[in-house]
């Protein structure tokens, strides 16, 4: 077995395994570990909603055959109201997804070692030069990529990344059947992905129905384990607990029955990505923080993080006499904060803002929505100051000034 390699890859996520396909299409040797057997591949990691637009199917040659079902619109729900915005999307079967993507890179001569436990990157004279895996396993590389996501293993290790608990979301879907889509006094969710505002549900956090054809859909709820999730949570309700109330006191649940292992769970964290890279070695994918505030979009996210660091990997080894140091990857960052989630501190106060609204606060903004043009919306959750300032109110000040205090620690 092959022991040294262009690029290592220690994830097969959208974000690693999208990595390798980029990189294995450019003739690079590259070689991916992921800790699940093939034969389970994706089990554990099937964590996603899944849900997607257009404009991500086309930019990465995702085809037809790995969606669930193809979507006309987008809702946002509060306690009493809702918004519908005319949005195509697609909600895919993840697991499906992931096969493609990591046989597509196969097909272009990407390497897969499955049960493949990374646990340490290799360092000499203070550099990664490989990782160690399974307890006295090893493989080299020129470039070392962690797409490991939240548990991170090498970029922890390598002090690349720091992941703080107080920013770390937890998450829980079913997929069920029997669901009334169509129920009197809610939004029409035929071929729709609807996001809940509601604290009673997600306290600081929010739900979702995204619907998967006929009676069936998508059913899940996360929040961020902070004291903005305190200040509404119940006491010692667990994720479980809330989605359970959820499917016990909303109509559209009453004949709904959970579908036999598509159960999903997992984790990321919100917050700012500070440091990305170092000598030979990117972070990528959920590995790094990224958010966006309304939609999630998590794996359009992952795709791109893993596309820039394929290119940046490129223009190190497509010159034999350039190291792949610290300096010459910085391109990786460049393109992450560029293409992957520009003005990322904008939009990450745009998420705050909105966990730390009251119910009430959720009704009133349905209604502004409905009002205001679509632009407005989108243009927030692009992070437009000026977007963002259009959805505030003057009621809204012992709102801001709670996320002050909350981000600089005023009072504490």
């Amino acid at each position: 077995m092959n022991d040294r390699y262009d690029v290592v890859i220690a994830g097969a996520g959208p974000a690693g395994a999208q990595c390798a396909r980029d990189l294995a299409a450019r003739g690079y040797d590259v070689v991916v570990l992921e800790t699940e057997s093939e034969d389970e591949f994706p089990r554990q990691s099937n964590k996603s909603t899944a849900g997607t637009f257009p404009s991500m199917m086309a930019s990465f040659g995702i085809p037809d055959d790995v969606v669930m079902q193809y979507t006309d619109s987008v809702v946002l729900e509060s306690p009493t109201d809702y918004y519908v915005r005319e949005q195509p999307g697609a909600v895919l079967e993840f697991a499906d997804f992931k096969r493609f993507l990591v046989a597509d890179g196969t097909e272009d001569g990407a390497e897969y070692r499955f049960d493949a436990r990374v646990t340490a990157p290799i360092t000499e004279s203070g550099e990664i030069v490989g990782v160690r895996y399974n307890g006295d396993e090893e493989v080299y590389g020129e470039i070392v990529v962690d797409a490991t996501g939240p548990a991170a293993p090498l970029a922890k290790k390598l002090d690349v990344v720091d992941l703080k608990r107080e920013n770390h979301a937890i998450g829980i879907e079913y997929e069920f059947e029997g669901i009334d889509v169509d129920r009197p006094g809610f939004a029409d969710l035929h071929d729709a992905m609807m996001l809940r505002l509601d604290h009673a549900i997600a306290p600081g956090g929010y739900s979702w129905i995204f619907h998967t054809g006929e009676d069936t859909a998508k059913v899940g709820l996360c929040y961020i384990q902070n004291d903005v999730h305190q200040r509404y949570a119940r006491e010692s309700f667990t994720i479980d607990d809330y989605l359970d109330h959820w499917l016990e006191t909303d109509p559209r649940f009453r004949n709904a029955e959970r579908l036999e292992g598509k159960q999903h769970r997992g984790s990321a964290h919100i917050q700012p990505p500070g440091k990305m890279h170092t000598d030979r070695f990117m972070a990528i994918g959920d590995t790094v923080p990224t958010v966006d505030p309304l939609w999630g979009e998590g794996i359009n996210k992952c795709m791109q993080s893993g596309r820039m660091a394929a290119a940046a990997a490129d223009s190190c080894l497509k010159h034999g006499d350039l190291e792949p140091t610290a300096e010459n990857l910085e391109v990786y960052e460049t393109l992450w904060h560029r293409e992957v989630a520009p003005n990322v501190r904008t939009r990450l106060w745009m998420t705050k803002l909105l966990y730390f609204a009251e119910n009430d606060r959720y009704d009133e903004l349905m209604r502004d929505l409905n009002d205001f043009d679509d632009r407005t919306l989108a243009r927030a959750n692009r992070g437009s100051l000026a977007a963002i300032a259009k959805l505030l109110k003057p009621g809204d000040v012992p709102m801001l000034g709670r996320l002050a205090a909350h981000e600089f620690g005023i009072g504490r």
